[in-house]
C-alpha cells in the first residue's frame, strides 16, 4: 500500500512501556504522517522515563489517562499477552483504533468479540503481526509457484531465555513460546497452505508452567502438512517450502532482516526495510480510509483458532479438529 504524497496525520499512543518498544519505535516514526504523541504506563516516573528517551511529548502514569487523551487517534498495545483483549476492548471503547501486539489471543471467542466492537464503533483493528508486512513476506508468495507442486512446509522459531522472572514464562499471563514465536510459525504456514483442518502438539513444560518447547504438526484441506517448531532453548528461525520441484527457504524469517531467499541453490536478494514502519504505514492508511489493514479479522481468527487447537492437542495428547477446538468452549 502506498502512502499519500502529504498524508494527514496520525497520532499514536503508546499503551505499555515493554522492551519491544526499541524495536517498534527505532523506525515506525518514519511512517509518513506518524506522530508517537503519547505513552502510558502504570506509574508517572516510567511513563516520564520512557517518553524522555523517546521523544514522547506526553506521558500519562496510567492506561486508564492514556485512552482518555482526546488527541490520541490510534493506540499500540504492546502489554503481556493475557492484557492484549481486555485493554483493546477498553481501548475501542475510548474511540481508538487499535494496533495490538501479536498474538492477539490463544482464544477465538477474544478474536470475535474483539472485531465486533471494532466494527460497531467504525474503528480499525489489526494483529501485528509485522514480518507480513515485509518484502521478503511478498516475496516468497511470489516464488512459491516455482516450487512445484506443494507437499511439505517447515517453519521453525526459538530463542534462548536466561532469566527466569521473563513476563514471557507467567503462566497467568498467558506466557510460553508457542504463544511467544510459534505464532509466528503458524502464520508462516497459514501464509503458504491457508487454514488447518486438523493439528498435533507436542510440549514441554518447564517449572514454570509454560511450554518452553512446542513442536506441532498441521494439517491441510490440500493434503500438506507443515511442521512447526518453537523454544526457549535454542536459536534458529525460517519458513521453508518443499514443492515436487524446488525447495524455498526463507532464513532469519521473522524480522525482516533477511537479504535473500534460496530456491533450491539459486539466490534471491531482496533489499530489507523496517517492518514496524511497514506495519504502522499500512494501519495509518487504513484509519485514514486509503484502504484495508493487511492483516483483519479472519487472519487473526485463523491465528486463535490455531493457537487453541494446538494446546488442546498438546494437553490430551490426541489429533484435534480446527471444528472441534472452536466448539469445544
Amino acid at each position: 500500500m502506498t502512502s499519500s504524497p502529504n498524508p494527514r496525520i496520525v497520532n499514536w499512543g503508546i499503551l505499555g512501556t515493554g522492551g519491544i518498544n526499541e524495536r517498534f519505535l527505532a523506525h515506525a516514526g518514519e511512517a509518513p504522517g506518524t506522530r508517537f504523541l503519547a505513552v502510558g504506563s502504570r506509574t508517572r516516573d516510567r511513563a516520564a522515563a520512557f517518553a524522555a528517551r523517546y521523544g514522547i511529548e506526553r506521558a500519562h502514569a496510567s492506561y486508564e489517562a492514556l485512552l482518555g487523551d482526546p488527541d490520541v487517534e490510534a493506540v499500540y498495545i504492546c502489554l503481556p499477552n493475557a492484557l492484549h483483549h481486555p485493554w483493546t476492548l477498553k481501548a475501542l471503547a475510548a474511540g481508538k483504533h487499535v494496533l495490538c501486539e501479536k498474538p492477539y489471543s490463544r482464544r477465538p471467542a477474544d478474536v470475535i468479540e474483539a472485531y465486533d466492537a471494532a466494527d460497531a464503533a467504525g474503528l480499525r483493528l489489526m494483529e501485528a503481526f509485522m514480518w507480513r508486512h515485509t518484502p521478503q513476506a511478498r516475496l516468497f508468495v511470489e516464488l512459491l509457484p516455482e516450487v512445484g507442486q506443494l507437499q511439505a512446509i517447515r517453519a521453525t522459531f526459538s530463542f534462548r531465555i536466561e532469566d527466569l522472572a521473563d513476563v514471557r514464562l507467567r503462566l497467568d499471563l498467558d506466557g510460553g513460546c508457542l504463544m511467544d514465536v510459534g505464532c509466528y510459525c503458524i502464520s508462516g504456514a497459514r501464509l503458504v497452505e491457508g487454514e488447518p483442518d486438523r493439528v498435533h502438539g507436542e510440549q514441554v513444560v518447564g517449572d514454570s508452567g509454560v511450554d518452553v518447547s512446542f513442536s506441532g504438526l498441521l494439517h491441510f484441506p490440500t493434503g500438506v502438512a507443515a511442521t512447526v517448531s518453537a523454544g526457549f532453548h535454542s536459536e534458529h528461525a525460517s519458513l521453508e517450502a518443499i514443492g515436487s520441484d524446488a525447495t524455498l527457504l526463507l532464513t532469519d524469517a521473522w524480522t525482516g532482516r533477511a537479504r535473500a531467499l534460496r530456491l533450491n541453490e539459486r539466490e534471491i536478494r531482496v533489499e530489507p526495510q523496517d517492518p514496524y514502519r511497514l506495519e504502522v504505514d499500512n494501519f495509518n492508511a487504513a484509519i485514514r480510509g486509503e484502504g484495508e489493514p493487511l492483516l483483519g479479522r479472519a487472519d487473526a481468527l485463523g491465528q486463535a483458532r490455531a493457537i487453541e487447537a494446538l494446546y488442546r492437542s498438546a494437553e490430551t495428547g490426541t489429533a484435534v479438529s480446527l471444528e472441534a477446538a472452536s466448539s469445544a468452549r
